[in-house]
């Protein structure tokens, strides 16, 4: 009930009761009005309108700053009243008017209005929102209708033209930094002084009289792992709700695993906060800053070995961890270390023996020295 009804409401409950209580048949018959009158107008907003509402994200995933649309199709699926409303669609942070003005009985009205993806994130669409009024403003009522929808705005991406080729040898003949494998059997060959007898064929060498070693290749493709730091701390200068270095580092890992993609090498992305489960770019989309501990993410990393490239991603408030980052030289060959946001911090000049360090404001000038880097 709007205000209006209340006031009146409470006008009717004074004029009846001066009415019959006072004896004044016309304030009893200007009550008895009143309250006919506020009934009327909770029986016309109390009408249901029957609606079926479809909605088609075009598309439904999109990289930063690229145009995407949401088309709503509303049918009145009613088989005898027209509809006559306004409705209003929720897109993100603001409404969409949608004008359903005279749809017939077994009609449908269209309407087609961009999303907003200026920012990285998942942006809600819907319910679609109908409110009643009657025409005196006295009833109000509001009901929603159809599923909502959601449209995934994905970190940009930038081109990486170097991929590490990693250290391990794989099986479909990339390069590689290590002569020999441990796990497959590949081929024999003649003992030479060095080889380790457990690798000897016994059989074999019995039946040509010298000793014969086993060849072995090592199985496994090179890894990459990627490692985005979304602790609160490592991002701490945030405006109107964005921190533009954790942007910059979600535009990173996500050119990066993309990258990875394109070279079908296997890749694994990693969160400080928690796990990483689901497509990557969605992750990456649906990240957020919060709450996490850098030391226990660098001993899981540690004690898994999850690969032989590691990429560390992180902003300002991250550079004092960048010793503990450095201490995973040793399980992974390579380790490289991405710092945005702090380039009025003096440069990054020995974290650690063997730490590559990009430091770079935004994620086109990683791209562009990421492909600048020698000796992965």
């Amino acid at each position: 009930m709007t205000a209006r009804g209340a006031g009146l409401l409470a006008a009717a409950v004074l004029l009846l009761a001066a009415g019959f209580g006072g004896g004044y048949p016309d304030l009893a018959l200007l009550g008895a009005a009143a309250v006919a009158a506020t009934a009327g107008a909770a029986g016309f907003a109390l009408w249901r309108p029957r609606l079926g509402v479809r909605r088609r994200a075009e598309p439904d995933r999109v990289a930063r700053g690229d145009p995407a649309r949401m088309t709503l199709t509303v049918d009145n699926t009613s088989r005898l009243r027209a509809a006559n409303l306004i409705a209003v669609d929720r897109c993100g942070r603001r409404d969409v008017p949608v004008p359903l003005l005279r749809l017939r009985p077994a009609h449908s009205t269209t309407v087609d209005y961009p999303v907003p993806t200026g920012r990285r994130g998942v942006v809600p669409i819907g319910p679609l929102r109908v409110t009643r009024t009657d025409p005196l403003g006295l009833v109000s009522l509001s009901r929603r209708y159809g599923e909502p929808a959601r449209v995934w705005v994905h970190p940009r991406i930038h081109l990486l033209r170097a991929v590490p080729a990693g250290m391990a040898r794989s099986l479909d003949g990339r390069i590689d930094k290590v002569p020999h494998g441990t796990i497959t059997f590949d081929s024999l060959r003649e003992y030479v002084v060095g080889d380790e007898l457990r690798r000897v064929h016994w059989r074999s060498s019995a039946k040509v009289g010298e000793l014969m070693v086993r060849e072995q290749l090592d199985t496994s493709e090179p890894t990459i792992v990627v490692v985005l730091d979304d602790r609160a701390r490592a991002h701490p200068e945030v405006s109107d709700g964005i921190a533009e270095s954790f942007e910059s580092a979600c535009e990173a890992a996500a050119s990066i695993v993309t990258a990875a993609v394109r070279e079908d090498l296997p890749v694994s992305l990693h969160l400080v906060t928690g796990d990483a489960t689901g497509p990557y770019l969605d992750v990456l989309t649906e990240a957020t800053l919060g709450e996490g501990d850098l030391t226990a993410t660098v001993r899981r990393l540690r004690r898994g070995r999850l690969g032989d490239t590691l990429v560390f991603l992180t902003g300002p408030g991250g550079r004092t961890g960048l010793g503990e980052v450095s201490g995973l030289r040793g399980p992974y060959p390579v380790v490289l270390a991405g710092l945005f946001g702090d380039a009025d911090a003096a440069p990054v000049s020995a974290a650690g023996a063997g730490l590559i360090v990009i430091e770079a404001p935004d994620g086109p000038q990683f791209a562009a020295a990421w492909d600048e880097v020698r000796g992965w």
